[in-house]
């Protein structure tokens, strides 16, 4: 009876240990299948050394091309200013008006003077006229004595008396003549006072000379303006350039019209130029030179920061996708595969070419990085490289 009893407990002991045995290779099967499902598949592709073109960058400044401060050019109190800073003028548009009642005073006063002369002009048509009747008559009464005197029929007195009156006459024309030159004249002088004032007038609206953006906003209505005083500042739109800061040492190798790859981050892309002027004067402080690098482009604005790119020759390196660099902050670095684990490794970087990065220290030729680098690679996380 006893040995009964312990044959099932031990028959059931035997039991539970084969049990447990299943279901710890089917825990560490599913183990092992689950390590295999958490792969990262990957790409890979390998650090060769290559020529490739050198450049030397340059910072710079974004500037419009033609900037102009547009100023009061008679004293006055500014009335409105029509524009706020950003707002896009046409070019003539009016931006501001001064308040200026000595100048409309001018005006007026010299609309006056030119009216009272040409008022003037048919007093002195008609004093023409009658002094051309009279001359007419001198003439006419001088002709008919002249054969009378001849034959004596008149005396010596009355011939004198009447070339007299016709001299008389004569000179009364002329001088009606010489008023209606005077007045002529005058005429013009008024008529030129006019258009003076009109121009002076004018100078109270403030127009932008050409069409572009307004950049600042220098003045406020109410305030006193006088001639020369700033009240906005407006740039010239479609037409900016990169203005460079240049070391001293590239001054022979950079030359007008060379060809410049920019870099302007606010845009996030890069534009091709050209070289259009370069300031022979040196920086003392920073012994460098500016150089003027015209751009093209509707979205860029004065102030943006720019990186020029000047071509510099050729040299080998180690280079590598441009998909395989992870940037963290300022610090770069690939992944390389040992043993299926992958290895982040910081890199230093050098110049970009045709999609491919030159690695100056951190790797070796021939070494296999992952590119491009999935989401989600971890160092040392498991990956399955795919061929």
């Amino acid at each position: 009876m006893f040995c009964n009893k312990w044959s099932v407990s031990a028959a059931a002991a035997a039991m539970a240990v084969m049990t447990a045995a299943c279901g710890g290779r089917e825990k560490a099967a599913h183990s092992s299948k689950a390590g295999e499902a958490g792969a990262v598949q990957v790409q890979l592709a390998k650090a060769v050394e290559e020529r490739i073109a050198e450049e030397y960058e340059a910072t710079g400044t974004v500037r419009a091309r033609t900037t102009s401060v547009l100023s009061a050019r008679v004293m006055g109190y500014i009335r409105e200013i029509r524009a706020q800073a950003g707002d896009s003028v046409k070019a003539g548009q009016v931006v501001a008006v001064l308040e200026a009642k000595e100048v409309e005073s001018a005006v007026r006063q010299a609309e006056a003077a030119r009216a009272e002369a040409r008022s003037a002009v048919p007093e002195v048509n008609n004093a023409i006229a009658a002094a051309k009747a009279q001359l007419e008559l001198a003439n006419s009464t001088h002709k008919r004595m002249q054969p009378l005197f001849d034959q004596k029929s008149i005396t010596p007195q009355e011939m004198d008396e009447a070339t007299a009156r016709q001299r008389m006459a004569q000179a009364n024309f002329e001088m009606a003549r010489a008023r209606r030159s005077q007045l002529d004249q005058k005429i013009r002088q008024a008529d030129e006072s006019v258009a003076q004032a009109e121009v002076t007038k004018g100078y109270t609206q403030v127009t932008a000379p050409f069409a572009g953006m307004v950049i600042e906003r220098k003045a406020e209505p109410g305030m006193l303006a006088s001639p020369g005083m700033p009240i906005v500042v407006v740039e010239q739109a479609g037409s900016y350039r990169l203005e460079a800061a240049v070391e001293e040492s590239r001054l022979a190798s950079i030359r007008p019209g060379m060809a410049v790859r920019v870099d302007v981050e606010a845009l996030g892309k890069s534009v091709d130029a050209r070289v259009e002027e370069i300031v022979p004067a040196l920086d003392a402080g920073s012994r460098t030179f500016v150089v003027k690098i015209g751009l093209a482009g509707g979205t860029l604005r004065s102030g943006m920061f720019g990186r020029a790119r000047f071509a510099a020759g050729h040299s080998q390196a180690l280079t590598v996708p441009q998909a395989a660099l992870v940037e963290m902050g300022q610090v770069r670095k690939v992944f390389v595969v040992q043993g299926g684990i992958a290895r982040g490794r910081l890199v230093t970087t050098g110049a970009a070419n045709e999609g491919r990065m030159a690695i100056l220290s951190g790797l070796s030729a021939g070494e296999m990085v992952v590119a491009p680098v999935p989401a989600g690679l971890l160092d040392g996380g498991k990956v399955e490289v795919r061929q």
